[in-house]
């Protein structure tokens, strides 16, 4: 599927070089902040994996071309352009075929991160299955791509507005393994603790690439994640957020929104309330799962 995907000087030089490649997605510079601070953001956490060994690739569309490793110049496109897309699988078609921009999601970046052979990502969080799912249905299309796409992806856990038990439970139905980096628990995103087990609690990154490794031996499609708690000098009230969280949620049902516009309108809510400290919450999760990332991409290449 590599000629379907460009890839930068660096990416493609890496591969040839048998050098460990981090995937990375681009919404959260298009839609997940503002400029510049997406801009930099995004170029800090590269920096991040170069330093701990690995080749970041940063992920996106750009005129309908599928592109794995953005130029610094291209990410700061990405960052201040009007109208860039958001994609997730079903819109990479259209998006494609109209020669459009866009930003990928976490289930995007997988499918074009394992068109290009990159086995590992680092992102913020996952979305999951929502609250009132049950009658909305409203479940991210990431799940069913960590169900189905062989990429591992690094994460701080779900995000808290979600339903974290119900998303469990979805994963669990895909086969998808759910491994605490050093944590007993899954972490909810700006806190370390969410009160839900993880399947395997992992401490090092050799560890971590053999399991990844043996699944993929072994033929078991599909992809893992990994939950990486956010660092603790950043982490949130567990009973402040909690409450912050259910208040954006009714106020987002009381405005009617829905859909994929109902974790944007969410995130910037919770930054409001908080005054801001959410967002460099959400920037040192990054940037944590970024060196964690390259870590364990690093050891399933000496594999």
């Amino acid at each position: 599927m590599r000629e379907f995907v460009v890839m930068s000087q660096e990416v493609q030089e890496a591969f040839e070089k048998g050098k460990p490649v981090v995937a990375l997605e681009s919404t959260i510079i298009s839609h997940g902040m503002p400029y510049p601070k997406n801009v930099e953001t995004a170029l800090k956490v590269e920096a991040i994996i170069r330093e701990h060994g690995a080749v970041p690739a940063t992920i996106g569309i750009i005129g309908g071309v599928l592109k794995a490793g953005l130029t610094e110049e291209e990410i700061d496109y990405m960052g201040k352009a009007p109208n860039i897309a958001k994609v997730s699988r079903r819109d990479i078609p259209y998006i494609v075929a109209m020669k459009r921009d866009g930003a990928t999601t976490v289930a995007s970046t997988m499918i074009i991160a394992a068109m290009a052979g990159i086995k590992v990502f680092a992102t913020g969080g996952i979305g999951g299955v929502h609250r009132g799912a049950e009658t909305t249905m409203d479940i991210s299309a990431d799940l069913e791509e960590l169900g189905t796409t062989d990429v591992a992806v690094v994460c701080a856990g779900a995000k808290s507005i979600l339903d974290i038990g119900l998303t469990l439970e979805y994963l669990e139905t895909k086969g998808v393994p759910v491994y605490g980096y050093g944590t007993d628990e899954l972490p909810a995103f700006y806190t370390r603790k969410s009160g839900f087990p993880v399947d395997y609690r992992v401490d090092d990154p050799v560890t971590m690439a053999k399991a990844l490794k043996a699944k993929w031996d072994l033929g078991l499609h599909g992809g893992a994640l990994i939950a990486n708690p956010i660092p603790e000098a950043y982490s949130m009230d567990e009973a402040f957020i909690t409450k912050v969280i259910e208040d954006a949620v009714v106020e987002a049902k009381e405005k009617g929104v829905k859909g994929k516009d109902t974790t944007p309108f969410l995130l910037a809510k919770i930054k409001e309330i908080t005054g801001g400290n959410s967002l460099e919450s959400n920037i040192q999760l990054v940037y944590n799962n970024a060196k964690v990332a390259a870590l364990v991409a690093k050891e399933y290449m000496n594999l």
